[in-house]
């Protein structure tokens, strides 16, 4: 079995409020976890153009792993209103 843990952090250009920012994140929480993966913001919660999401999965073996986090990776990176800064991952 393979832990994965990812963190992105994204800017948000068009965020004039946290509001604003808790849209963008809530759409793309939503989106993920629907790929059987638990989802988190783990940062920069009171900074309205920033944000840091994490994301944990487990598969059975590292191929899986790397689809999946592939796969989640796309996501982030297509998210509408968010542009990734940058990302991290690890294996656990």
């Amino acid at each position: 079995m393979v832990v994965t843990l990812a963190t992105w952090e994204l800017a948000l250009p068009g965020s004039g409020s946290l509001k604003d920012k808790r849209s963008v994140l809530r759409s793309l929480k939503d989106r993920l976890s629907r790929k059987n993966v638990s989802v988190a913001e783990s940062g920069l919660q009171d900074h309205r153009g920033r944000a840091r999401i994490s994301v944990v999965f487990l598969a059975a073996h590292s191929a899986q792993a790397d689809s999946i986090l592939a796969s989640v990776d796309r996501m982030v990176a297509s998210a509408r209103g968010a542009v990734v800064i940058a990302n991290s991952s690890e294996r656990l």
